[in-house]
């Protein structure tokens, strides 16, 4: 019977600890679902342990084929470009091993399940969903097609679903921001306000986005407004990361890049087709001698 290749999460990193160690957590969750299945993560950036440490762990296990599954929900230029750069590098530092690359989470049903789930934790009963306006607010990138993934999240989330509209917003890097958002939301005629942050974990950027609703909500006392939670390590988003693992085993992978800011040349973004990638500079990753350009973003994209 052939041994299944292993599992690698791979995490973008937080300085917040508590989100740092979700991830970790769930890592180690995701391991007890699958006994028998190897199973290890990493980040890229800003947190332990990096993404060297993981692939290195898993070869110390005796693993020799592994499917690295990016815990991201839109794929921008840290799933597009960083983490292939950095298994590529892998793969150098271990000759003999070989992988296979999953795709994003996106907005999947089962994610969008859970984001129902928080919008209604966080409503008054009460409240008539065709009275309650939501504004989605993505993490914000300078690629304009992960830009769009959130915009698709939110109309999926609103179709079928009653509320009065489900606008989107970003914590940072591109327009509209959340204070702008919330603004469109009031001059839409919104009276019932729920923030909806679209991230799967605690961190600094969602409790931004709750700091900046709580500031606006003070400034327009004529709104109600709510803040809803992340979407955390809920079972659906551990099924869905499985189901990422087995469609990479298995050479289905479905990544969109008809409207890739590295492929296609898009107003604004023509300089970036074509660039050549590298991965980025952990930290905490010993085994990387970088040249002083640990955040340059450059790309090849083989997705």
């Amino acid at each position: 019977m052939t041994t299944p290749p292993a599992l690698l999460i791979a995490g973008h990193g937080t300085r917040d600890d508590a989100g740092a160690e979700a991830f970790r957590a769930f890592v180690r969750e995701l391991g007890r679902r699958r006994p028998g299945l190897p199973v290890a993560g990493g980040f890229i950036e800003l947190s332990p342990p990096p993404l060297g440490e993981a692939v290195a762990e898993l070869v110390q296990r005796g693993v020799r084929r592994f499917a690295a599954v990016p815990l991201m929900l839109v794929s921008a230029g840290h799933a597009k470009g960083d983490i292939p750069a950095a298994l590529a590098r892998e793969k150098e530092r271990h000759p003999g091993v070989s992988y296979t690359y999953g795709r994003p989470l996106g907005p999947h049903p089962a994610l969008l399940r859970v984001l129902e789930r928080r919008l209604a934790e966080a409503v008054d009963p009460s409240w008539d969903p065709a009275g309650v306006t939501v504004l989605l607010v993505g993490r914000g990138s300078t690629d304009p097609d992960a830009n769009a993934e959130v915009f698709k999240a939110a109309r999926l989330l609103w179709e079928g679903r009653g509320y009065a509209g489900v606008e989107t917003a970003f914590v940072s890097l591109a327009a509209p921001d959340v204070p702008s958002g919330l603004d469109r939301c009031a001059r839409l005629g919104a009276r019932r306000i729920v923030v909806l942050p679209y991230f799967l974990f605690t961190g600094i950027l969602p409790d931004r986005v709750r700091t900046q609703t709580e500031e606006w909500a003070a400034a327009h006392p004529d709104a109600e407004v709510r803040s809803a939670g992340v979407i955390g390590p809920e079972p659906e988003l551990l099924d869905l990361v499985l189901e990422r693992y087995e469609e990479a085993v298995k050479g289905d992978l479905r990544m969109n890049c008809d409207s890739c800011v590295y492929r296609i040349a898009l107003p604004g973004f023509e300089d970036k087709v074509g660039l050549p990638q590298q991965p980025h500079f952990h930290p905490d990753d010993d085994g990387h001698h970088h040249h002083g350009h640990g955040h340059t973003h450059s790309h090849s994209h083989a997705h």
